[in-house]
């Protein structure tokens, strides 16, 4: 892992990176520690901490309450800068609610299926029932090529999502630096999925540090096994800023 140091901004995934994956992505739970980290965290680096998830932002005020961290969701289609401005990158969404209905005939035929239906983006989860992998990925893409341009299909862990074009985790990372308190800091990227690769291309890109969480091939440059890995190399961060803070103020 790279050495800690100062000016950094924090760009951290949450399902499977801060959180361990779930058989639902409704069965997640925040332990009051992660929050008071994150809080910690959000102070140490003088707010310069995004969420950058596949997940809305109303979803993921739901599990980080009371905090309302800046925020990259549904894969950079909707982003909450530090100030508190939300920012929507928003398609015909009506077709999207006609595409909602033809995967939930699917789901209702095949019960170990999950549909989410974030409100910008459509996502497939075959966790439960790997073996419908392969039944999924054409199903999706049927529905995605039905969509159009507007849309396109992101793959990641046993899951396929539908989401506007021209967004990504990356997109939200370029965006978020060049705001404060976000700009003229080294971005770091901690995330465990093929949806992350976008990410790390970014952060590679601008000499920072990109860290891939579990197995698999990636452009990451640094590795933690698993999220609890991820959170003690945080909370192990944290204290190394509470170091740096007492020695420079003499405490």
């Amino acid at each position: 892992m790279p050495p800690f140091a100062a000016g950094w901004a924090l760009f951290l995934d949450v399902d499977g990176t801060l959180l361990d994956h779930a058989e639902h992505p409704q069965a997640v739970h925040v332990e009051a520690a992660l929050l008071k980290m994150i809080e910690g965290l959000l102070d140490a680096t003088g707010g310069a901490l995004a969420l950058i998830t596949g997940r809305s932002v109303e979803d993921v005020d739901r599990l980080f309450a009371p905090l309302a961290v800046p925020l990259g969701g549904q894969h950079g289609t909707e982003r909450r800068s530090a100030d508190g401005t939300l920012h929507r990158h928003g398609p015909a969404l009506e077709h999207l609610g006609r595409a909602a209905a033809e995967l939930v005939r699917l789901t209702s035929a095949h019960a170990a299926l999950v549909l989410e239906n974030k409100g910008m983006t459509l996502a497939l989860h075959y966790r439960r029932a790997p073996e419908l992998g392969v039944l999924a990925e054409r199903e999706m893409r049927r529905v995605a090529a039905a969509l159009g341009d507007e849309f396109e299909l992101q793959a990641g862990k046993f899951v396929l999502e539908i989401k506007p074009s021209g967004k990504d985790k990356g997109s939200a990372i370029v965006e978020f630096m060049a705001e404060a308190p976000f700009l003229g800091r080294i971005p770091v990227f901690v995330g465990d999925d093929l949806t992350d690769e976008y990410g790390f291309d970014v952060v590679n890109r601008a000499g920072g540090h990109s860290v891939k969480v579990g197995p698999g091939a990636s452009r990451a440059h640094w590795r933690l096994g698993d999220a609890a890995g991820v959170r003690r190399w945080l909370g192990e961060y944290l204290r190394h800023c509470g170091g740096v803070h007492i020695a420079r103020t003499g405490g």
